[in-house]
């Protein structure tokens, strides 16, 4: 995972064109009902009571996502019950496991790979550089590439946003739930997944991050109430309790990878890379204890 400066940046691949036949209905001729050898004309009823139903269940079915739609905007602005405490115990107990057992963080990693290149994606952005691209890969590493002036603050930013992101972004989504919107959590991530899709340069990349946006939209459209506030805080609990873990292991390869966002930092402001390393544990440290204990409010 890192951050470097280029010069060229590959724009994404527009999706293909919808069918234009789906849901073209049956050209309607007039009918008149004539007996023939015996047999009514049936069938031209039968054709046009056809076409009727299939418009129908058109009208039904755009009126029941229009609805859907208009019931998920309603609880954007509103607040959301409390997940019952069980709730918020188990998750926090289920994201410990998927950061501490290595087999499974192997690919939970992903996620924390998607935060953390994002930072330096947002960073990049709000410091004036011009944003290239992002690359994700298979074994959970990642690179943002950007434009603009080799050193100076806005490149010290862009580099050092990467591992503060993922506890950063689970202190916001507790400060969310604290406040019971937990509709409003989802769709930021959801959002923020979407934002992501179209600086992505690669198709594991892009896989990554709609599989990431795709799990909390199918939850937020179809899921219960119970459904959605359980994802919300373990997803929460997942960024906060993964922000230490990559710092850990950070410390343990930079004599392998030089190259790292630390030592990158080294060379930028003449402070050892492990200073750096210490400057993002911190931050790790500091946004777990203050997330966890918005949500653990209900168990005071």
């Amino acid at each position: 995972m890192g951050h470097r400066s280029a010069a060229r940046g590959r724009p994404a691949r527009p999706p293909g064109e919808r069918d234009p036949r789906r849901g073209r209905l049956p050209r309607l001729t007039r009918f008149v009902p004539r007996p023939e050898n015996g047999r009514s004309a049936g069938g031209g009823h039968r054709r046009l009571a056809a076409a009727g139903s299939d418009s129908g269940r058109d009208a039904v079915d755009g009126t029941e996502i229009s609805q859907h739609a208009g019931n998920i905007v309603d609880r954007l602005g509103s607040t959301q019950l409390p997940p019952p405490v069980w709730v918020v115990v188990m998750t926090g107990v289920v994201a410990l496991a998927l950061v501490g057992y290595t087999p499974v963080w192997r690919v939970a990693r992903n996620v924390v790979t998607i935060a953390h290149e994002g930072g330096h994606a947002v960073v990049a952005l709000l410091t004036g550089r011009q944003l290239a691209g992002i690359r994700l890969h298979s074994d959970t590493s990642g690179v943002t590439v950007s434009r603009g002036k080799p050193r100076g603050l806005g490149m010290i930013l862009t580099t050092l946003a990467g591992y503060p992101a993922p506890p950063l972004l689970g202190l916001g989504g507790a400060a969310l739930l604290g406040m019971d919107r937990i509709t409003v959590a989802l769709w930021a991530a959801i959002g923020l997944c979407a934002a992501l899709l179209i600086a992505i340069r690669n198709l594991y990349g892009a896989l990554s991050v709609i599989g990431t946006g795709g799990l909390m939209f199918a939850v937020s459209w179809f899921g219960t109430d119970a459904q959605q506030a359980a994802l919300a805080y373990l997803a929460v609990w997942f960024l906060l309790l993964a922000g230490l873990r990559p710092v850990l292991e950070l410390q343990r390869t930079r004599r392998r990878q030089p190259g790292s966002d630390a030592d990158q930092l080294g060379h930028l402001t003449h402070v050892p890379g492990v200073v750096w390393v210490l400057v993002f544990g911190v931050i790790s440290a500091a946004s777990l204890v203050l997330g966890a204990s918005l949500l653990t409010a209900p168990l005071r």
